[in-house]
């Protein structure tokens, strides 16, 4: 069987041995690189990607061994084999220990060879194949929330708790994608075929919160005139998603922690349990703690449901992910309204920067999809239809300078006081734009030249000043 496509890099300081194995794996339909040393093979992983490196044990600079441990560090699924003499085979039992896959001794046999380099390639594509659905999960979940570094760190989670059987509490602001995070935690569960059941606490009527989620018999109160399931049943075998659990009545909190307690539940009216088999996933814009301490939430349904959490910060403490859901927004509103709204101009883009989204994700997306509509060409500021709002941080406190027994003039102390606030305006707006003075003129509808001018007027450091020790 032909191996077209995959990617062979031979390793070895013997000329003669590469020209050799070159030829062998070509023959074979591998596509070869070539490296004599272990510098440069590293390098070469990097930035070719094979999918099988022959590696020999034994190279002047860095050795075999150093290679394979560099390499695991880079890609530890990457199948190594190595190449070594007779007298060298109880080191490649080490370099097995330490990750190798197998080794090949000289003088080898070509079979052989290519019996191991398959196997090698057999093992890699399993690999993939394993870990292709994880990846696309990852991909997917990013490509909808954005790609900075707390969507990262979220996404580590979700996968850390998703293949247990843990009650997760997920918290965040209204409109910063918890449903989405509660859905990627239930897809990548073994409950991933079951049903996905979301009940909004806060959009259910009291009276009517235990009916939804237990269900009723037929005559269990005027009006049930045919029996209902409710949805934790509905959800046997899958995930129930109680989103604005903050909401929950605290006169159906008992039954509730009974039932996930027992696995048992019984329909308004019926004599019988009926065994339950969900998961529990909770959303919340509050702290449930403080609800504890308020009296709003018993303690015991509190533990039960926390056994995890997960928090989703709001959309103005993760930047970088605006600019990135603006455009996703833009080309969806474009696909749904047949436009061909191009971009956002610099003027809108600064002020999706400086806004600060109280609504998060959902808000952004309205935001978009009514400047698509208005607009033809380019998304400009009176497209958003959003006010321009202060910069995040530039609040502060004048400090007056001088004090009347200094016997300094009002008008003195008047001018170095303006000066400070000035200077802490500046310092401000430098740390929000890291640095970028241009867009720090335009967020102070100033020109480039007088805050070029009053950052040296000021003695304002943009590397290694006032302004660095902002940072951070």
């Amino acid at each position: 069987m032909k191996h077209h496509g995959d990617h062979v890099l031979i390793v070895d300081d013997d000329q003669d041995i590469c020209m050799l194995l070159s030829i062998l794996m070509k023959k074979e339909g591998f596509t070869c690189h070539i490296a004599h040393d272990g510098e440069t093979a590293l390098k070469m992983v990097q930035s070719q990607m094979p999918d099988v490196l022959l590696l020999d044990l034994k190279m002047p600079g860095m050795d075999g061994m150093e290679v394979l441990q560099e390499i695991k560090k880079m890609d530890s699924d990457l199948p190594v084999v190595l190449i070594t003499g007779h007298a060298d085979i109880a080191g490649s039992v080490a370099a097995i220990k330490a990750g190798a896959y197998d080794y090949l001794a000289k003088p080898f046999e070509h079979r052989n060879v290519v019996r191991v380099v398959r196997r090698a390639l057999d093992l890699r594509k399993s690999r993939c194949r394993r870990d292709f659905k994880q990846i696309s999960a990852d991909d997917d979940l990013r490509v909808k929330m954005g790609p900075s570094d707390a969507i990262s760190r979220i996404i580590c989670e979700v996968n850390r708790v998703a293949q247990s059987n843990f009650s997760v509490v997920i918290q965040g602001e209204t409109g910063a994608g918890k449903e989405l995070i509660a859905r990627a935690i239930h897809q990548r569960s073994e409950r991933g075929q079951g049903a996905f059941i979301p009940v909004d606490c806060g959009a259910i009527p009291e009276t009517l919160i235990e009916s939804e989620l237990f269900g009723y018999q037929k005559g269990a109160f005027t009006g049930a005139e045919a029996p209902k399931m409710g949805k934790i049943e509905a959800a046997k075998g899958g995930t129930l998603f109680l989103d604005e659990i903050s909401n929950f009545p605290a006169n159906a909190q008992p039954k509730l922690l009974r039932a996930l307690q027992d696995k048992m539940i019984c329909r308004l009216g019926a004599t019988s349990p009926v065994p339950i088999d969900v998961r529990l996933l909770a959303a919340t814009n509050q702290e449930l703690h403080t609800l504890v301490t308020a009296g709003l939430m018993r303690q015991d349904l509190y533990f039960r449901l926390n056994e995890f959490s997960i928090t989703v910060p709001p959309l103005r403490e993760r930047k970088e992910d605006i600019p990135y859901l603006a455009k996703r927004f833009l080309d969806i509103t474009n696909r749904e309204l047949k436009k061909k709204v191009k971009n956002f101009s610099e003027g809108a883009l600064e002020l999706l920067f400086s806004y600060t989204w109280p609504g998060n994700v959902r808000q952004l997306r309205s935001a978009i999809r009514r400047a698509v509509l208005l607009a033809e060409d380019l998304i400009t500021e009176k497209h958003l239809e959003i006010k321009r709002v202060s910069v995040p941080g530039l609040a502060f406190t004048p400090r007056v300078q001088g004090m009347p027994w200094q016997e300094m003039p009002l008008k003195e102390i008047v001018r170095l006081s303006v000066d400070s606030v000035e200077r802490e305006i500046l310092i401000q707006a430098l740390k929000f734009t890291r640095g970028n003075k241009a867009k720090a003129a335009r967020l102070l509808h100033i020109d480039y030249k007088t805050i070029h001018t009053k950052v040296k007027q000021f003695g304002i450091g943009i590397l290694g000043g006032d302004y660095d020790k902002t940072k951070g």
